[in-house]
């Protein structure tokens, strides 16, 4: 992309806030994050980030909480019924768990323990987001059902 005077809020490609190799390594074993955006990418921007799921993870996120709201969605890749996920998806909001096979989108309030996410199963690619009005991605590591809290 041209260099412009508004071409610094344009992403095309993946840029890092932090550099946690190890951690992107992991990641890459079951997605591919095709963008993401905070505070410390482009000044004054809320947390987003975009990824396709092809595999499903060796280990589930943790629960955990956040100081702020945050919104999630999965989304299945069949272009002629988009509702189906092609994936089964494991969901706890607080000690709660839901398990979800169509294409979904979740609103976790602020201070709401979320997590464990665990995918059980991928049939085809998902596609992922997730965001919120924060600068930075912060988490809270909390207790889940047969689990200890970590700090």
């Amino acid at each position: 992309m041209a260099k412009t005077k508004y071409s610094k809020y344009f992403l095309t490609d993946v840029k890092m806030p932090s550099q946690n190799t190890e951690a992107e390594a992991e990641y890459a074993k079951f997605a591919t994050r095709m963008t993401l955006l905070d505070g410390n990418i482009i000044e004054g921007a809320f947390h987003f980030g975009l990824s396709w799921y092809y595999k499903s993870p060796n280990k589930p996120l943790p629960a955990h909480t956040h100081d702020f709201p945050e919104i999630l969605g999965f989304y299945g890749s069949d272009p002629y019924n988009p509702r189906d996920l092609g994936a089964e998806v494991e969901f706890w909001m607080e000690d709660e768990k839901h398990i979800l096979t169509e294409s979904f989108l979740v609103f976790v309030p602020a201070g709401m323990k979320h997590c464990p996410l665990k995918i059980n199963r991928i049939d085809r690619p998902i596609f992922h987001f997730g965001g919120s009005p924060a600068h930075e991605y912060v988490k809270k590591e909390s207790a889940h059902p047969g689990g200890a809290a970590k700090k």
